[in-house]
């Protein structure tokens, strides 16, 4: 599985971070940073849900 955020859409909400600290993180700088951009399998409900709540769609998941 691979996480691909497209920042053109992202507007940092963090609501990504408040799901998943260990794979996103919005920094002082208002931007939102990738930490890990293949999380394992086991992390797959959490990824969905941060694609799902982002309030951009700006979250994708590729297998």
């Amino acid at each position: 599985m691979k996480i691909v955020v497209d920042f053109d859409l992202c507007e940092s909400n963090a609501v990504c971070m408040q799901i998943a600290p260990d794979v996103f993180e919005v920094r002082d700088d208002d931007f939102l940073y990738l930490l890990n951009e293949n999380p394992d399998e086991s992390d797959r409900e959490r990824m969905e849900e941060c694609a799902q709540r982002c309030p951009k769609q700006a979250i994708l998941i590729e297998d």
